[in-house]
């Protein structure tokens, strides 16, 4: 059962377009009620290892930790529901809940829900 906040690889190809494709770390976004249930699919924010500088608010800064060998970039306005056999069960690591929510306003910037 994946948690909201936890980041694991996940593959997202095939790609189309500008989407973000390949095997990558992925953030689960979507509330724990629909994860609890085992809910077929999930919602994720890919991470990209590529970082750029004042990005604010389309992407959220990670710090290398636990296994995730690199600083990342959490991708807000790339928002995507992936079947849970994309996702590879091996956690990689945690965001906290003062991460949360920093990316949630982010996010709700992008989404245009501020």
């Amino acid at each position: 059962m994946f948690k909201r906040g936890e980041i694991y690889l996940a593959s997202l190809n095939p790609k189309k377009g500008n989407e973000v494709g390949k095997l990558r770390p992925v953030l689960i976004y979507q509330t724990d009620v629909l994860n609890e249930i085992f809910h077929p699919t999930t919602t994720v924010l890919p991470l990209s290892t590529h970082l750029i500088d004042e990005s604010y608010p389309l992407r959220f800064r990670v710090q290398k930790r636990d296994k995730l060998e690199a600083p990342s970039e959490i991708l807000c306005d790339q928002i995507r529901t992936v079947d849970n056999q994309r996702i590879i069960k091996e956690r990689l690591s945690v965001l906290s809940e003062a991460e949360m929510e920093q990316l949630d306003k982010q996010v709700k910037i992008v989404l245009g829900i501020m």
